[in-house]
């Protein structure tokens, strides 16, 4: 369980193809600190260390990851958001964001805001819960947003100028994909809603 707080920008340092795996090897700077089957976050996908090397590390994504998600698109030099896994004791400054990437979207707008950047995302309408309200939170490459303008397939979301620093948004323009994971909240009760229906 993550928190969609963005510890670091990871650097991409080496893809390899193993059959329809992929393997990521990344810079970090807490990549000493980490234990071979830790859990991290990559913009919003959750992935598990399979080796570490200084200050770089190794994770897989199968087929399944790659089409779902941005990863497959990345290539050697870019930017990734990494999260750790959430300790119980420590805050929950986000929300509850599993790394479970349900799709991706599309950047069709970036507005300067005074100091502050507003980012239009659009999407394709899937059902069950995967959908967003004013107000509500929604993880945008592993970042805890707040939603803006809602409809059934686009939000708006504002970035104060230390998100845009810290993370890659800094990177993200229009034409841009981007990982999304929606509230695990409105999911369930989309799902309860489907099943009580069925009655």
């Amino acid at each position: 369980m993550f928190s969609g707080i963005i510890e670091a920008l990871a650097e991409v340092v080496e893809i390899r193809a193993d059959r329809q795996n992929k393997d990521f090897t990344l810079r970090a700077p807490f990549a000493s600190e980490l234990k071979i089957d830790q859990s991290v976050a990559h913009n919003g996908v959750c992935l598990t260390v399979v080796a570490i090397d200084g200050d770089r590390y190794t994770v897989t994504a199968m087929k399944e990851t790659l089409d779902r998600s941005n990863l497959g698109l990345l290539r050697a030099g870019d930017l990734v958001n990494v999260e750790r896994s959430m300790r119980p004791e420590a805050l929950l400054d986000g929300h509850i964001v599993q790394g479970h990437v349900d799709q991706t979207a599309r950047c069709t707008a970036r507005e300067e805001a005074g100091g502050s950047w507003y980012f239009t995302f659009e999407y394709e309408p899937q059902g069950g819960g995967l959908t967003t309200v004013e107000k509500g939170s929604v993880a945008v490459n592993g970042v805890s947003l707040t939603v803006c303008d809602p409809t059934p397939s686009s939000f708006r979301v504002a970035i104060i100028p230390y998100t845009f620093e810290h993370t890659n948004f800094h990177s993200i323009g229009v034409g841009s994909v981007v990982n999304l994971e929606f509230d695990i909240v409105g999911k369930y009760i989309a799902r309860l809603m489907e099943n009580y229906l069925k009655r």
